[in-house]
């Protein structure tokens, strides 16, 4: 667990505040690249760039995170410069406070933890939590974009744990076992949530995989 400023409060929906959606899970599951092909899709909406000290791994994009030293991540989060932030595995992760240009709605792409802080400090938030088809395929996949072994291992243990967390907090369950299907399910939670449906109300999806 890391430590953590209070969440900034965002303006309610309504009157042209965002929506707030939220794709959270855990590490190597593919919040990323499902959060950047959403916004492709969609104009009107805003990726929120996180903010990590953790060094660019191999083949990463330049544009995935904001990498920074750990000094100037520190010097942000005491100027309140992060809706939220948490230390994992030794490393800082932080969401930026949002700064979306007007008429557009906010992804955030983050941790259960910081899920759970904005959840709690922010309203018109729709929490979607992305989980894999399997933890021996999640594993795969942090292997095959050349994480080692020993991170491996911690991700997965935590993993299970951030999705036992992240059930009970979320409004949906997508599993990312095909992106076009997962990108097609985020679309649809976020078409309802403009057109006002309460997906809070909605029975949530219990997939036993990845559990």
């Amino acid at each position: 667990p890391g430590s953590r400023r209070e969440a900034a409060r965002l303006p309610p929906r309504g009157g042209g505040a965002a929506l707030i959606l939220v794709v959270f899970g855990p590490g190597g599951v593919g919040k990323g690249t499902v959060s950047r092909k959403l916004v492709e899709r969609d104009p009107l909406l805003w990726l929120s760039r996180s903010w990590t000290t953790r060094p660019r791994r191999p083949g990463e994009s330049e544009d995935a995170y904001t990498f920074v030293a750990k000094d100037a991540f520190l010097d942000r989060a005491a100027s309140g410069g992060f809706l939220e932030w948490a230390t994992v595995l030794g490393e800082h992760y932080g969401t930026p406070t949002p700064d979306a240009p007007p008429g557009h709605d906010v992804v955030l792409e983050i941790d259960v933890q910081g899920a759970e802080q904005v959840i709690e400090h922010c309203t018109g938030v729709v929490a979607v939590l992305l989980v894999p088809p399997s933890w021996v395929e999640l594993g795969q996949r942090m292997r095959g974009r050349g994480d080692r072994p020993e991170h491996v291992a911690s991700r997965l243990a935590l993993g299970e744990h951030e999705v036992e967390r992240g059930r009970a907090i979320a409004d949906e369950v997508v599993v990312n076992d095909d992106l076009d299907r997962a990108v097609d399910e985020l679309a649809a939670i976020v078409a309802r949530a403009r057109r006002g449906v309460d997906v809070r109300a909605r029975p949530k999806e219990q997939d036993g995989r990845a559990t």
